[in-house]
């Protein structure tokens, strides 16, 4: 069986991303509001170019004697180290390729053959399809 990985794909309408123009603070508040720990980051071409975490933040933080949360509204995100590559993969992709990067990343970045940013596939995804595929074939109940 030959599953496309479009199947799994959260289109970008439907995901929380950041510009790269975007500040520390507003990236924060964005992230705190959607609960969310890491967040890609697409470029004014709407390319994706990596996906900041809060460790990212706290990195930062750490790092920046004298830094308060008002100061993080002038820091733009390109100015923050990312400490974990978030690798996409193509939308034509086979499904090994995306396995492989889900077992280390919770989402990973989808994009089109100009880079671009279409969406995400979700770990979760995944192994919920897995789990019924699984049961479905009375191999777990």
């Amino acid at each position: 069986m030959c599953i496309n990985i479009a199947f799994f794909l959260i289109p970008k309408k439907e995901v929380v991303y950041l510009l790269l123009t975007c500040t520390m603070r507003q990236a924060i508040e964005k992230m705190e509001y959607h609960r969310y720990t890491a967040v890609p980051i697409i470029d004014g071409e709407g390319k994706y170019v990596g996906t900041i975490t809060e460790g990212d933040f706290l990195w930062k933080l750490k790092n920046t004697p004298g830094l308060s949360f008002e100061d993080t509204g002038r820091i733009p995100l390109q100015d923050i180290p990312w400490r974990t590559e978030n690798a996409p993969v193509r939308i034509d992709a086979k499904v090994d390729s995306l396995l492989s990067l889900a077992i280390t990343q919770n989402f990973v970045p989808v994009v089109d053959d100009n880079d671009v940013f279409i969406g995400i596939i979700r770990r979760r995804e995944i192994i919920g399809y897995l789990a019924e595929l699984l049961a479905k074939n009375n191999i777990i109940r």
